[in-house]
């Protein structure tokens, strides 16, 4: 009976693992799959190169990652630079919130 003990609580951690596991796959692909989709409704109105040129954007590529992985609480200054370049070209970038271009970014 005592062997059964460690026993049952490691299955029951590596269970715990695993389902949080999934979870966080899930989370991903949510994420990706929405980037993509805003992306697409973001650049549809403008030609895909012209944002896809800036150079601004391209730089923030990490923070942005960064930005959408904290849920927001990592603000990198290359990422701040490419909001404001975007809302200040792009007309419909202006009503998009910080998540939105961050996604959209993350998506080119």
């Amino acid at each position: 009976m005592r062997n059964l003990l460690p026993t049952l609580l490691a299955a029951t951690l590596c269970l715990g693992t695993a389902s949080i596991q999934a979870q966080t796959l899930v989370a991903s692909s949510n994420v990706i799959i929405h980037a993509f989709q805003r992306s697409f409704d973001f650049t549809s109105d403008t030609t895909s190169t012209s944002v896809r040129d800036m150079k601004v954007v391209h730089a923030a590529r990490d923070d942005a990652a960064s930005f959408v992985a904290s849920a927001g609480d990592i603000r990198g200054a290359e990422l701040e630079a490419a909001f404001a370049t975007l809302r200040e070209r792009l007309p419909e970038a202006r009503s998009a919130s910080d998540r939105e271009l961050a996604e959209a970014i993350l998506a080119l």
